[in-house]
């Protein structure tokens, strides 16, 4: 008879959590997992799910004007935000559901409330303690909204999911990819909308090309960007609007102010700091690249360990880590090559090296280029354009990494990841056979490179 109550206790029943209880669990490991929100994380509750479903919603009323080129003759249609709202959150109780069901029926123990770690050993919820031979840490992040005067009238996009009233004029703040899909999302369902950032240019992170196109695309599309500019104090007025002090003495009134500026690991009151479990100066909990902490019993994966924050990577770890743990299968998480996109409007879809890590890493690079106006628009009428970028290591031929700004790039590139998996070359694009008429098939007709 084992001594722990638990083999494996999982806190925190997020992407992550959730992959790894289930998995151990089907293994035959006794696992619990403590949630003390919703089921599914960030990404089912107030992250990616909800998010994608805004920004299929926003895309609407542009595709309505884009019908007259085609013969459709149209009233002008109106948006209930309620019903929009509404629908997606019936979606999203019933996604718990699911999550529910997939642990229960995997064998997991769910235990509801806030875990705190109080020994190597032990994990206390709710005033009762449990003992597991090995303890994993999946608790995610969350927004940061930094102290300035009037920080109680602004919300984060954990609250913008909810909002009883859809608002006229939006201040988002923030260049990072929720930034940039919240302005979207805000522009397309029909608000004034501002996106105000600090910085000269929005994605930092990003191919420089990519960044500089995508300004210029969602500027066209009526979202007004604010660069090197901060907000000071938001105070609230009479009639409810929100007047915003800037650091260079200019004034805005808004009725809506979303902070995206970043995420933080949610490590307080875990108890971390009792175990003198090693955290980065950001809270983020450092793990080995078995996902083992400080203390050789707790384990990290997910946003809280802040590598890469994205979901496909916190599954991507949990497997990893359980296959390693009970499956006599020892494997590391590959963070080369993973494809990621921005659902802003038009998307961004990248995976690989930007054109200045590709100029950095190798001696010599080719760089090949198409920018054009997608068939469907020479009808629609919309002047909005796509950005291809092919770059490829001169020695080796490889293609090391490819960036797409257009409709439908992050499923364009989830393919093409696959081909630079692989370890494909230029020649072996050159020699693919394209689809035609689409955007995609630009991919595989880039002969000449526009620099090197």
């Amino acid at each position: 008879m084992s001594e722990f109550d638990f083999d494996l206790f999982v806190i925190g029943a997020g992407s992550g959590g959730v992959r790894a209880g289930r998995m151990a669990a089907a293994m035959g490991v006794r696992v619990a997992i403590a949630e003390d929100l919703h089921l599914g994380g960030t990404c089912v509750n107030v992250g990616c799910v909800p998010k994608k479903l805004f920004v299929y919603a926003s895309h609407f009323a542009e595709e309505f004007g884009h019908a007259t080129g085609f013969g459709w003759q149209h009233q002008q249609p109106q948006f209930d935000w309620q019903t929009l709202r509404d629908n997606k959150t019936r979606e999203i109780e019933r996604l718990n559901e699911v999550y529910q069901n997939m642990l229960v029926n995997a064998g997991c123990e769910l235990i509801h409330g806030r875990a705190t770690l109080v020994g190597p050993h032990t994990v206390s919820v709710a005033g009762r303690q449990y003992s597991a031979e090995r303890i994993l840490i999946a608790v995610g992040g969350w927004p940061h909204i930094p102290d300035i005067p009037g920080r109680e009238h602004v919300i984060s996009s954990n609250e913008a999911f909810y909002l009883e009233q859809f608002p006229q004029r939006v201040v988002v703040v923030g260049s990072g990819y929720i930034g940039v899909e919240f302005a979207g999302i805000f522009k397309g369902l029909g608000a004034e909308t501002r996106l105000i950032y600090r910085g000269e240019q929005i994605l930092r992170g990003f191919d420089q090309e990519v960044r500089e196109f995508t300004a210029t695309e969602i500027a066209k599309k009526g979202v007004q960007l604010y660069p090197n500019t901060q907000i000071e104090a938001v105070t609230k007025q009479s009639d409810g609007s929100l007047l915003l002090q800037l650091a260079n003495g200019e004034q805005l009134t808004t009725d809506l102010v979303m902070y995206a500026t970043g995420r933080k690991p949610k490590v307080q009151g875990l108890g971390l700091e009792g175990l003198g479990i090693a955290q980065a100066p950001n809270g983020a909990i450092v793990v080995n690249d078995q996902f083992q902490t400080s203390v050789s019993s707790v384990y990290a994966i997910g946003d809280v360990i802040d590598r890469m924050q994205l979901t496909p990577v916190a599954l991507a770890e949990g497997t990893a880590l359980v296959k390693s743990l009970y499956g006599d299968n020892p494997q590391q998480v590959d963070y080369e090559l993973i494809p990621t996109a921005v659902f802003c409007q038009p998307n961004i879809g990248t995976v690989g090296l930007t054109e200045e890590q590709a100029r950095e890493r190798y001696a010599k690079i080719e760089v090949y280029r198409s920018n054009f106006r997608a068939m469907k628009h020479t009808l629609s009428g919309s002047e909005e354009r796509t950005l291809m970028k092919l770059l490829v290591d001169a020695e080796s031929r490889r293609v090391v990494g490819v960036h797409m700004v257009g409709a439908e790039a992050g499923e364009i590139i989830q393919g093409i990841a696959i081909a630079l998996k692989a370890g494909a070359t230029k020649e072996v694009f050159d020699a693919t056979i394209g689809i035609h008429p689409t955007s995609a098939e630009e991919f595989v007709t880039m002969r000449e490179p526009v620099s090197n």
